[in-house]
């Protein structure tokens, strides 16, 4: 049974035809319209028809990923920032458009159902992912049934506050888990570095043209890389803070693994080694209990599409 799945961002809608082993047979993709939610509506059934219209079989059903809170019956987007979208009823438009069923997911949800059926999480039941990019994303897998909490906006783990007096946050907050461990919070620790303490920060420096606002995230990871200290020690600092966060889940889910991905985690052990190191002394009851594993995502950017795809075929 083929499916079809969209992962609507704020720049793009990327859509794939996904077969029931997960593999995607064909793909599109299409600039994000800012003009209105109508627009992005047009857009996804336009990816949807080139899909179909390709297909050597007919498509059963369309999954939608969709950052930001969905509606407990998964047909309205409550509200999603990047795209200014308030109370969408997105199945039912787009739905309307191509003929036949559709699901609306959260993004980051559907990228850990993606995970858990064809990536690092497959064969563990009680799963965690992680996203951490810009902020931090994550979804929830118990007892292999997605998680979205009664009002369907759960596993935002990225606001759990871990200081109370902590830097500010986009949800209006302080303190948020995302401040401190993310791709935002990578460049904070490397460009303080870089003004404040300039001989240590010099080669992170250098790659930023000379300017600490220069710094981006790509060139922490290469200077990280090339055995830098200043960068390794960004890196020390948001991984102790990832490790901190997964030990406390640890302590509410009990899950059997995490997954990490999300564009930070394209460093790997740069990341998971001093995330792992923390997770393991801080875990409450640490040497009487077994250890979740922390594992790599697999699957990139298009665990969303992937997963909103199975998602649509398991509805």
């Amino acid at each position: 049974m083929l499916t079809i799945g969209v992962d609507v961002g704020g720049t793009k809608v990327a859509a794939g035809l996904v077969d029931e082993d997960g593999s995607i047979v064909a793909r599109t993709r299409r600039p994000t319209p800012s003009a209105s939610p109508a627009d992005v509506e047009d857009v996804i059934a336009a990816c949807v028809a080139e899909l179909c219209d390709g297909a050597e079989s007919p498509v059963a059903a369309v999954g939608i990923g969709a950052a930001g809170f969905i509606s407990g019956d998964r047909s309205t987007v409550l509200v999603a920032p990047n795209l200014s979208w308030r109370d969408e009823p997105l199945r039912a438009a787009v739905s309307a458009r191509v003929d036949m069923p559709v699901v609306v997911e959260n993004d980051a949800n559907a990228a850990a159902w993606g995970e858990y059926r064809f990536g690092a999480g497959r064969g563990e039941r009680h799963l965690c992912v992680i996203t951490v990019g810009t902020g931090i994303g994550g979804g929830l897998v118990l007892d292999g049934e997605l998680f979205r909490g009664r009002y369907g906006i759960g596993a935002e783990f990225g606001h759990m506050r871990v200081s109370d007096s902590g830097r500010r946050c986009g949800c209006g907050q302080h303190g948020c888990w995302e401040q401190y461990c993310s791709g935002r919070a990578l460049l904070h620790e490397a460009r303080e570095i870089a003004d404040v303490q300039r001989g240590y920060g010099k080669r992170l420096l250098e790659l930023g043209g000379g300017r600490p606002e220069g710094i981006e995230a790509v060139e922490v990871t290469q200077a990280a890389r090339e055995g830098d200290p200043a960068a390794l020690d960004c890196f020390e600092e948001i991984g102790t803070w990832l490790g901190q966060g997964l030990a406390d889940l640890a302590a509410v889910l009990d899950p059997g693994a995490f997954v990490v991905g999300g564009g930070v985690a394209d460093a790997g052990d740069l990341l998971l080694a001093p995330a792992r190191e923390a997770f393991d002394a801080r875990l409450t009851g640490s040497g009487s209990r077994p250890h979740a594993e922390i594992r790599l995502a697999v699957l990139g950017n298009e665990a969303g599409l992937i997963g909103a795809a199975d998602l649509a075929r398991q509805h």
